[in-house]
């Protein structure tokens, strides 16, 4: 320690009669404590809720902080409760009378940083994620370096593989498009904090080694369809592995058709969770295809199967119309034709007879509709079902019309990522599962008209009470009508609302789909503002919640900032 240029923050008499003096060290308050017949500074602000630390108690070189009792080392600053987060300890040296304080030299600092956000993680603690987050984003680490951090952390530590935690995650990288880049830090927590609790108490995962020698992707194909089918996991995660290191675009197109040899995997999660994995890749980096894709196998290998639900079989075997559906499409989707009204086709994808609905999706392949043409027809059907809910169904019924939606969605995705043959099934499968919603439209809510312009502002009163849903899509049909290409506006206030709630998964999966769809739209057209009209009901009919993830940004934000939560803020 250089003693000439450190700060004076006292007098080396204070301090021994005292016991403690406090001080600044430019902008850090500081309090220095004679324990041991020796000195010791550390910051004058507890890391947990930013109490003074002059007002707790020294004994053998342990500092209790008398609001929630966390306990420092007062010759490192690190904590012994890890809840409560590392404070910043300092170098001191008494200089005749003068006591004097410096920074200590720390490890760099965005690797420490890494590190305690994996260390909150670990312990599912969300404040200490939240400091983590916003102090790398205050470093200008990229929010999609520390989604990857949790994203790798959570496949190494769940066992059963890919789950929400992960999709949400990845959601939010997704969404920070219509975030304000002020607010990013909060959309990033609360997904990162999603992760954490879902993946707390999971036994850790332990990779499989790729198979050695070359390897040919069609054969791996083959296999790894067989070994799912069979539900044989460990057999198709090595398949994975081995095509996820030799050919990533052959491995997607086969693990889709895989996720698509079944009708509707786990209520349509599985097609979602791999789709999520190869967002995440392209987002973050090819590396990461190798680390996260195993994740998805075994969920696909043991997935509920609803060609073996009953009402996927009664009253109507809805199986072998998918079949046949299925093969005239493989035979028959064109090339994508302009004249083909695909928002017509998803309405028409709303009838009630089934044989009706194959011949919706034939007649438009051979009118050349394309793969993606179909795929985006049944995703709109499906958001109509949202639009269409009627308030007095029963809440957990909104779940049925999610699924179907946001499963939509991820065929549709996939199909824009590799039009194979094989996906025709998840088309068809998606306009069956809107078949089977169609009593959640009886009575069909009324579509809003959007005749009376309105303000997004006038959402707020349907996030903070219940009983809002009509409201909310009458809010949003307005406000669009009013003002043809501002869905950009809608989304943002989505998203706001979004990061502030206690959200679940399902919630994140509503947005993220409504935004994608959306984007699959012309701007301005009426199928692109019903999509969104159909989020904002999903969330009105679920908010608000006691919002306490939002509360931790805000404490987190006020320590970083130096101000004392304890107190009451000044304006």
């Amino acid at each position: 320690m250089d003693v000439a240029s450190a700060s004076v923050v006292g007098s080396a008499s204070d301090l021994r009669e005292t016991g403690k003096i406090t001080g600044k060290l430019g902008d850090l308050p500081v309090v220095v404590f004679w324990d041991g017949d020796k000195a010791w500074a550390i910051e004058d602000r507890c890391p947990h809720m930013g109490f003074p630390l002059h007002r707790g108690t020294v004994h053998d070189g342990l500092l209790t902080c008398h609001w929630h009792h966390a306990r420092f080392d007062l010759a490192s600053g690190c904590t012994l409760d890890l809840w409560a987060d590392d404070a910043v300890a300092l170098e001191v040296a008494i200089d005749g009378d003068d006591v004097r304080v410096a920074q200590r030299p720390y490890a760099p600092d965005v690797d420490r940083l890494e590190r305690r956000l994996v260390e909150g993680l670990e312990e599912g603690l969300t404040l200490v994620v939240a400091k983590a987050v916003h102090s790398l984003m205050a470093r200008e680490v990229a929010p999609a370096r520390i989604v990857e951090l949790g994203l790798r952390f959570s496949a190494a530590n769940r066992a059963e593989g890919w789950g929400p935690g992960m999709t949400v995650a990845q959601i939010v990288l997704n969404l920070l498009r219509y975030v304000p880049p002020a607010e990013h830090g909060r959309a990033v927590t609360q997904g990162l904090a999603f992760l954490g609790r879902d993946t707390q108490g999971h036994r850790p995962r332990f990779p499989i080694t790729p198979l050695e020698g070359p390897a040919d992707p069609e054969q791996l194909g083959r296999w790894y369809r067989r070994f799912v089918e069979n539900r044989l996991g460990q057999a198709a995660e090595r398949i994975a592995v081995t095509g996820a290191r030799t050919d990533r675009g052959a491995t997607e197109r086969f693990m889709f058709a895989a996720s698509t040899d079944h009708a509707f995997l786990d209520d349509g999660h599985i097609v979602d969770y791999l789709n999520k994995a190869c967002e995440a890749a392209t987002a973050i980096g090819d590396d990461v295809f190798e680390v996260l894709i195993p994740s998805v196998v075994g969920p696909m290998a043991g997935a509920t199967r609803h060609e073996e639900v009953s009402e996927w079989r009664e009253p109507v075997d809805l199986i072998p119309l998918i079949d046949v559906t299925s093969t005239a499409l493989q035979r028959s989707a064109g090339p994508g034709m302009p004249e083909v009204d695909v928002g017509r086709v998803g309405w028409d994808l709303l009838d009630e007879d089934p044989i009706a609905v194959g011949e919706v999706l034939r007649s438009a392949a051979v009118r050349g509709a394309s793969p993606e043409q179909l795929a985006r027809a049944v995703a709109f059907a499906a958001a109509l079902r949202l639009v269409r809910f009627h308030v007095q169904n029963d809440v957990g019924d909104w779940d049925v019309v999610h699924h179907t939606f946001t499963t939509a969605n991820a065929i549709h995705q996939a199909v824009v990522r590799h039009a194979t043959p094989e996906l025709a099934r998840g088309i068809v499968q998606g306009a069956y599962r809107v078949y089977l919603d169609r009593f959640l439209n009886v009575p069909a809510a009324r579509v809003p008209t959007g005749d009376e312009p309105r303000s997004l502002i006038e959402l707020e009163g349907c996030w903070d009470g219940r009983g809002g849903v009509d409201e909310a899509g009458r809010i949003v049909a307005g406000f669009l009508r009013a003002g043809k290409g501002r869905g950009q506006d809608v989304l943002s206030e989505l998203c706001r609302a979004l990061f502030r709630e206690d959200a679940g998964f399902h919630w994140y999966q509503s947005v993220d789909a409504a935004a994608t769809q959306w984007r699959s739209w012309p701007t301005g057209s009426a199928e692109a503002e019903l999509v969104l009209v159909g989020a904002a009901r999903w969330l009105a009919a679920h908010t608000p919640t006691v919002r306490s993830t939002d509360q931790v940004v805000t404490i987190t934000r006020r320590l970083l900032r130096g101000e004392p939560v304890y107190e009451e803020a000044t304006a």
